[in-house]
């Protein structure tokens, strides 16, 4: 696994009020299928439904889904390896690698203190040869 973060995705009880937030602050994000990105530099950070992540993670409970590291690769393959890396390591896969919504491919462990970690291929956001992601412009795709 490399050493790198691709998103942090901030799990939020409403949307849009996170994202009316964030704008008061000056940052300028996309908006799209109730989820907002925004470019940080090198990663991205994500707003999206507290619920919806959990869901999306296979984790249930109370305080859980509020925040997840991601790292995109390069493959479906890689997603795969990362996650059987992890799991070896002693990390608890909570979603097995499977096809996405976006037409990527991703799954989710927690590491030993349980710390979420989505591992994902997205065809839709290019990494940098230093692995660096970049957001793509979203109103180019309507």
């Amino acid at each position: 696994m490399e050493q790198r973060i691709s998103l942090i995705t901030l799990g939020v009880a409403d949307v849009a009020r996170a994202k009316a937030f964030y704008e008061q602050l000056g940052w300028r994000g996309q908006e799209v299928e109730e989820t907002v990105f925004f470019q940080a530099g090198g990663l991205a950070v994500v707003l999206w439904g507290r619920d919806k992540l959990a869901e999306d993670a296979g984790i249930e409970g109370p305080g859980t889904g509020a925040m997840t590291l991601a790292q995109n690769v390069r493959s479906r393959a890689e997603v795969d390896e990362v996650i059987a890396m992890a799991a070896r390591a002693g990390a608890t896969v909570t979603k097995p690698a499977e096809e996405t919504f976006y037409g990527g491919y991703a799954g989710y462990f927690a590491d030993l203190d349980g710390h979420l970690w989505e591992i994902a291929w997205n065809p839709g956001f290019a990494l940098a040869e230093d692995g660096s992601l970049t957001v793509p412009d979203f109103s180019a795709m309507n």
